[in-house]
């Protein structure tokens, strides 16, 4: 049986999860459940910063599942109504600074909810990253009941997210949340 190591995410794996048959639905659980205790190993490694876990977690989810192309980190810049961009894993970005409101990460920053975009084509207030970004979503991170910032993912393929993918990512974000 392969490691999570050896296993990536197939594009026809995780489509329309609500219709998948069950095995496929179990490896897509799998998958994610296999990834728990790694992300939980990184954050809780104190000889790295901040800054050195929270990438590690960005390349972690990057290798393992393939429909993750872009995954990074935003942060509420203090007390400014506005994201700064922290680490990522992916194509290179102008949007470092994103105000409050201004695309899918500023209208988490606030609403304080999930955001799940299937076709980034469809909203009217999506930042474009790059021509080949077709769906996102973004988890809100809360230390103390406050919105502090988010994970962000692009995927390259049309509506690949679904609710196991958010439940993932709010674990991700409750772990995150430990060290921030």
């Amino acid at each position: 049986m392969p490691s999570i190591n050896d296993v990536k995410l197939n594009k026809t794996e995780y489509r329309n999860y609500t219709f998948l048959n069950t095995f496929t639905k179990t490896f897509l659980f799998m998958t994610f459940e296999a990834l728990k205790p790694q992300v939980s190993s990184i954050i809780s490694n104190t000889e790295h910063t901040v800054n050195e876990q929270l990438l590690k977690v960005c390349k972690l989810l990057e290798k393992h599942i393939e429909y993750y192309n872009w995954v990074g980190f935003y942060f509420r810049n203090g007390e400014k109504e506005e994201l700064i961009l922290g680490p990522y894993v992916g194509a290179p970005t102008d949007h470092t600074v994103i105000p409050f409101g201004k695309g899918i990460c500023g209208q988490v920053a606030v609403s304080n909810k999930n955001f799940v975009v299937p076709d980034v084509t469809a909203q009217d207030n999506y930042i474009a990253c790059s021509i080949t970004v077709k769906a996102e979503i973004v988890v809100p991170i809360f230390v103390n009941g406050k919105n502090i910032g988010q994970i962000d993912i692009d995927s390259n393929t049309p509506d690949p997210f679904t609710e196991a993918d958010e439940r993932f990512l709010e674990f991700v974000c409750d772990k995150v949340s430990s060290i921030i």
